[in-house]
């Protein structure tokens, strides 16, 4: 009998899931093989520190865009840009794991190219609210805002398949829910930083935007305003 090339016992990954995740790690891999000497000379020790200082997302660079109403390339890349720099090498692990899991699912359902557009107008949506709601001089740096702009989408598709069978909609936002709980509890023991507020701002753009890019969505949000 003739093998379904697409019914594998693994789905293959999407190529842009598959790019993002090299590019997230390759950045990491650079900074670690540097700052052990291995790779740049003795000046690659700070290059983390020189992309922190060029890349991050600042709170109070923005205030200074938004008073003075000029607005650098340099700095609005910030918005983006911050998502690929990352603390340490475990950060980014962790950020490339997520991007994996669940970029791998959004895309399947929404498509590479939606999935892709989730990643990045969520760490934009994360940072601006970063920005608007706090006056903290720390700046941003990692893909969690990103990440947790997938995790919106997938809660969306949740959201979606258990109202098409008439179950409690409100279970798809148990995943988030959980890790606002376990970054509670870390908080409390551990001490917690503001990037919170960032990581939800981005999990509210992502399942946002989603109900614009998912299959469909735009003929479901033309139906709605044409019966009201």
């Amino acid at each position: 009998m003739e093998q379904d090339p697409h019914n594998g016992a693994v789905n293959p990954l999407p190529p842009v899931v598959a790019a993002l995740f090299l590019v997230i790690m390759g950045i990491e891999v650079t900074f670690f093989l540097g700052a052990r000497g291995i790779i740049g000379g003795p000046a690659a020790v700070g290059w983390r520190l020189s992309a922190i200082q060029t890349y991050a997302f600042s709170g109070e660079i923005f205030d200074w865009m938004w008073r003075n109403g000029t607005w650098p390339i340099a700095h609005l890349l910030r918005f983006v840009s911050y998502s690929f720099v990352h603390t340490s090498f475990t950060h980014a692990l962790f950020v490339g794991v997520f991007v994996l899991a669940m970029g791998k699912m959004v895309a399947e359902v929404f498509g590479s190219l939606a999935m892709l557009a989730i990643f990045l107008v969520s760490a934009i949506g994360g940072a601006l609210i970063y920005a608007l709601l706090l006056n903290d001089p720390m700046p941003l740096i990692g893909g969690f805002p990103a990440v947790y702009g997938l995790i919106g989408a997938f809660t969306y598709i949740l959201w979606r398949r258990l109202g098409a069978v008439g179950a409690n909609q409100t279970r798809a936002f148990s995943l988030i829910a959980m890790l606002m709980g376990i970054q509670l509890v870390f908080g409390l023991i551990f001490g917690g930083s503001p990037d919170w507020v960032a990581e939800l701002g981005g999990f509210a753009t992502g399942f946002t935007l989603s109900i614009f890019v998912s299959p469909g969505g735009w003929a479901r949000i033309r139906g709605r305003i044409r019966h009201d």
